[in-house]
């Protein structure tokens, strides 16, 4: 590749179909680079009482998306996830506003504190209907798939 040649697009991946699923892979790393900067800035004492005192302005700081933003403000947190926010750099966020890790997984699947308790009691989520549609699939079809892809 010339110097001045772009890298080539990057495509889906076989496990983008799981349903409510946001894998934090490469992709979503660099999407998620300035929101998940703002969060790991909430380590400091110093930058959670800025942010306390005028959110507005201490999310000025960062080059957050428009859509990032709106997703913080409006703590949505399982479109962080969807916007490139990593699992344990959100929950910084989720502890500020005074959050359990478990309440924060509640919101993010969308059922109460005390259903997930139990889900997680019972080993989770059922297998059925939460995985790739993609791997469901014989393995010589996923091989073709994968190799049209590039």
């Amino acid at each position: 590749m010339s110097a001045h040649a772009k890298p080539p697009r990057e495509t889906g991946r076989e496990y983008d179909d799981i349903p409510g699923t946001f894998v934090f892979d490469g992709r979503r790393s660099r999407q998620g680079y300035a929101l998940n900067k703002f969060c790991m800035s909430l380590n400091t004492p110093a930058n959670r009482e800025l942010l306390r005192a005028d959110e507005a302005a201490y999310l000025d700081r960062f080059a957050l998306t428009p859509e990032q933003r709106e997703a913080v403000v409006k703590r949505d947190w399982l479109k962080m996830l969807e916007l490139g926010g990593n699992i344990y750099y959100t929950y910084k966020l989720a502890a500020f506003d005074g959050m359990t890790f478990q309440q924060l997984a509640s919101q993010q699947t969308g059922v109460t504190e005390e259903a997930y308790v139990q889900m997680m009691l019972g080993g989770g989520r059922p297998i059925e209907g939460n995985r790739s549609r993609s791997t469901s699939q014989p393995s010589a079809a996923r091989n073709q798939q994968g190799a049209a892809r590039g």
